[in-house]
């Protein structure tokens, strides 16, 4: 079993042993969240930098095998010269821990931050850091901590900071055992540490008589011999959410789930047995001039050979008769929303169970203002991936043009979930005050990180063979996704 699904069933065990009490996971901070090549990287650079060489100008992090202690080692595999071999080893000693260094070097490891977003997300949870870093250093420590944890949400305060009393590298096992100790008399129940030196792990085995508690090793880069460590750690690297999160039904509630591009017959019947509340279908004129189902304009591409669309008329009318929401992402302009509108008329479906979506050069201020007049508490959305430049150079201009929108209805604004800045806009654009919604999430990890988010909502093809979801995609580019016969279960 992996070390994540491990650590989700101690975490269950926890919840159902001790309901209602304060549950606490305790992490390492060095090597554990942090991955210190970065560190090792930055300091040996600015060493470049100030002393006009270039021993380091084409270091990698994948360059990097040694622990960030053991730089004399990491020298002699590059071949840095012997006579410059002490001055360097004596800059990066001197300035690893100074406090720019700390703020502007330090960076996480994969997938750790969305992994304590989700614990912290837990009722009666917390995360606590039990680090070997002495406490003259307490405060850069917090900070650079909180700003790496920014765009994912996750806060660290002071009090569930546990550091070493006495000096680099003093007497470290000790204060780790005090740590764990001083966390209980707290009050909390901790159920699992994770650490990646096996000398530290050795340690708390010795001193834990509590055979529930589990002992992680983050198998990293370490300094002490792994032989040092009990038999029965378990070892990992990779803080896969995928890993942790039971299924769907252990998501946050209050963020809305989207079945994209419900546009063939088998992603019709995918979703309706999927309970899932959100179907998005794409709506626009097929050659002849009947609505149909489809992502693609055919001058983009042209019908494939078996393609298979949905009339518009026949699924609007199928998804009606269920207990779900529609999305209509509106892809063909004015005469298309005025159709639509119309059928939505004919169908007498609440706003509550309404969504429109559209760009803006679609269908224009006045197709918004009209859906807004007709179904004012329906969600209005467009994608504002052309506004993220702004967002980010002039945020009083961009949201002027926000409020612009709202003018017209819009209450919803969605952004591609790819773009680097995706949670820096989820971020800005929820200080706000606005609702957004995040689409193009291409896997269940990405969903996972996404969700725990917490957006309004997150638009995704579900094709999460792992939950028993079998989305086929919206035909994006004329693609679909396939799978195997006996990959898809009956449903019914």
């Amino acid at each position: 079993m992996s070390w994540m699904k491990t650590l989700a069933g101690a975490y269950k065990q926890a919840c159902d042993r001790y309901p209602g009490e304060k549950l606490m996971l305790v992490s390492d901070i060095d090597g554990t969240i942090l991955d210190m090549r970065y560190l090792v990287v930055s300091v040996l650079q600015g060493y470049d930098k100030a002393h006009g060489t270039s021993f380091f100008t084409r270091l990698k992090l994948t360059d990097i095998h040694v622990h960030e202690n053991d730089v004399g080692q990491l020298l002699e595999g590059l071949d840095i010269p012997q006579s410059d071999r002490d001055a360097v080893i004596a800059w990066y000693l001197d300035r690893r821990w100074r406090d720019d260094v700390i703020l502007n070097s330090h960076r996480p490891f994969p997938g750790v931050l969305p992994m304590i977003r989700w614990f912290q997300l837990q009722p009666n949870t917390t995360v606590g850091l039990l680090t070997g870093r002495p406490e003259a250093i307490r405060d850069p420590t917090l900070i650079s901590l909180n700003r790496a944890g920014e765009p994912h949400r996750v806060t660290f305060d002071d009090d569930v900071l546990m550091m070493n009393p006495g000096k680099w590298e003093e007497d470290v096992d000790n204060s780790k055992v005090s740590g764990l100790r001083r966390f209980r008399e707290m009050g909390y129940h901790v159920f699992a540490v994770i650490d990646n030196e096996p000398h530290v792990l050795k340690a708390l085995a010795e001193f834990e008589d509590d055979t529930e508690l589990l002992l992680l090793h983050a198998d990293t880069i370490f300094e002490s011999r792994s032989s040092t460590m009990p038999l029965d750690i378990v070892r990992g690297k990779d803080y896969g959410l995928t890993e942790l999160v039971a299924g769907e039904n252990a998501l946050p509630r209050r963020v809305q789930l989207v079945w994209h591009g419900v546009n063939d017959p088998a992603n019709l019947q995918q979703f309706i047995a999927s309970g899932v509340y959100w179907a998005e279908i794409d709506v626009r004129y097929d050659p002849s001039g009947e609505l149909i189902l489809r992502h693609d304009s055919f001058e983009t591409t042209p019908v494939l050979p078996d393609e298979e669309w949905l009339v518009y008329a026949n699924a609007v009318t199928e998804l009606a008769t269920c207990d779900v929401g529609i999305k209509f992402d509106i892809k063909g302009g004015p005469k298309v929303l005025d159709q639509v509108l119309a059928s939505v008329a004919n169908l007498d479906l609440p706003d509550d169970r309404l969504w429109f979506n559209a760009n803006i050069e679609g269908i224009g201020e006045e197709g918004f203002r009209k859906i807004n007049a007709t179904h004012p508490s329906a969600i209005l959305q467009c994608p504002i991936g052309w506004l993220t430049p702004l967002i980010e150079a002039s945020p009083h201009e961009a949201r002027r043009v926000l409020e612009l929108l709202v003018s017209w209805g819009m209450n919803r604004f969605s952004v591609d979930w790819m773009t680097p800045s995706a949670r820096e806009t989820l971020e800005t654009l929820a200080g706000w005050g606005y609702d957004v919604n995040f689409y193009g999430v291409p896997d269940l990890e990405g969903f996972l990180e996404a969700v725990v988010l917490l957006p309004c909502s997150v638009t995704s093809d579900f094709n999460f063979p792992q939950w028993n979801f079998y989305g086929r995609g919206s035909g994006e580019n004329g693609r679909r996704i396939t799978y195997k016969q006996d990959q898809v279960p009956d449903r019914a």
